[in-house]
């Protein structure tokens, strides 16, 4: 049976048990996953609990997938180039292997015959999901990508990061408040919390009239899961154009932290529905 977790502060509003649970019964184990709030400076003393207390593997969200970095003695590409980690694996000898699972999660939830190779992709916030979403969507193949914040100051360091990580990319980076035509666009991916469920529920990042300029060919994209329909996503589809929804990411990158500490593919489509009834 694994023994697993999930740190972070706060979690009351966090699924990630629920999804966690339901994945282990799909592969046939009766394992835990303890949901453990740690505010930052606590972290230390709950890597000495899990250390102590025989624990396979645990999530990590914010605020801690940056300074989790700090404890961790290796990581994988996704985490080395996103800069953050979601997942750690506690190996044998107790190191801590740390993993980025949101980028795997981010990619898959786009359907394969989306074509994105050459095209410019627009992201809304440059936090560490905007990250997330700059490796998936290198890995589509996009040639440009525009970021849109509210202050481009404090968006100076992700901007430098992504544009030495990926050169072959033109980054471009503009005010959210004075944001340009996105008529020439073929993806929206909102980055911001913007819309989530106890933080500015009825509204989203875009004005209605930005969405009336999109291309009806175009995909709006929030990494967004409660409420599972935002605001934003409702209006793309209004106006008959192609949606994908935060928990779809949100039940891949679980799914791919459970192969990483099991070996096993989880059945995802438990895990929707254990997700589905929580939300």
């Amino acid at each position: 049976m694994y023994k697993l977790g999930i740190i972070g502060f706060p979690l009351g509003h966090s699924i990630s048990a629920v999804i966690q649970k339901a994945g282990l019964e799909s592969i046939g184990d009766a394992g835990s996953y303890d949901v453990m709030e740690t505010p930052p400076e606590e972290l230390i003393n709950r890597i000495k609990y899990i250390k102590a207390n025989g624990y396979n593997g645990f999530n990590v969200t914010i605020p801690l997938k940056v300074p989790m970095s700090l404890f961790l003695d290796e990581i994988d590409d996704y985490a080395n180039i996103a800069g953050c980690v979601n997942t750690v694996k506690v190996m044998e000898d107790k190191t801590f292997h740390g993993y980025n699972t949101d980028i795997y999660g981010f990619k898959r939830a786009i359907p394969d015959e989306v074509d994105l190779r050459g095209k410019n992709a627009s992201i809304l916030g440059t936090g560490g999901a905007a990250r997330a979403a700059v490796v998936g969507l290198a890995e589509r193949g996009v040639s440009e990508i525009d970021f849109y914040t509210r202050n481009i100051i404090n968006s100076r360091q992700t901007l430098e990061y992504v544009r030495a990580k990926f050169p072959e990319i033109t980054f471009n980076v503009y005010q959210i408040q004075n944001i340009r035509s996105l008529e020439g666009t073929s993806i929206v991916v909102n980055a911001t919390p913007i819309g989530m469920r106890g933080f500015m529920a009825d509204q989203m990042p875009l004005e209605r009239g930005d969405l009336d300029k999109l291309s009806p060919d175009t995909i709006v994209y929030d990494i967004v899961y409660n409420p599972t329909k935002t605001v934003l996503i409702q209006e793309a589809q209004k106006r008959g154009l192609k949606t994908i929804g935060g928990l779809d990411m949100l039940i891949y990158q679980a799914e791919r932290a459970l192969w990483i500490w099991t070996g096993k593919y989880p059945d995802t489509d438990k895990m929707k529905i254990a997700a589905l009834e929580a939300l």
